[in-house]
């Protein structure tokens, strides 16, 4: 910004013309914008990369849970071999899971179809309301039964 102090002309402030004041001010006024713009764009570079870190390390995390579900299953069917043959244990935890996604997809159906359609419903009504209430009062008023008629 200082070259565009330096820039200006010798002459004091006071002596120059408005013109060349607002021509001044305005080649200012740009170059803050700019400056400001450059610093603004400089952050979100930064704060973009750290962001990307981030999900990363949070999609590391989801594949350590998922296999650490793996294992944890596979524990599930080993503790009932000891109890019942192999292959029933299997079975028995096989069938657990997928009553448990069937369950889970049920009520994630459930919860989109009261989702959908995407349309904020309670406002659109209220927002359709006070349309009408406007429109009654400017035939109202364009029948002459306004006020100051």
């Amino acid at each position: 910004m200082a070259d565009v102090l330096e820039r200006g002309p010798a002459r004091p402030l006071n002596e120059q013309s408005t013109a060349e004041l607002v021509q001044r001010a305005s080649e200012q006024i740009s170059l803050l914008i700019r400056d400001e713009l450059t610093l603004a764009k400089t952050e979100l570079v930064e704060k973009g990369k750290h962001a990307g870190i981030g999900i990363g390390l949070f999609g590391g995390a989801g594949v350590f849970v998922f296999y650490g579900v793996g294992a944890l299953i596979a524990t599930a069917i080993l503790l009932l071999a000891l109890v019942l043959p192999s292959w029933l244990a299997a079975l028995i935890v096989t069938v657990a899971l997928f009553l448990s996604a069937g369950i889970m997809a049920l009520v994630g159906k459930r919860q989109v179809g009261r989702a959908v359609p995407p349309v904020p419903e309670a406002a659109a009504s209220g927002l359709k309301a006070d349309v009408d209430t406007v429109k009654g009062a400017v035939r109202a008023r364009a029948n002459g039964h306004g006020e100051g008629a």
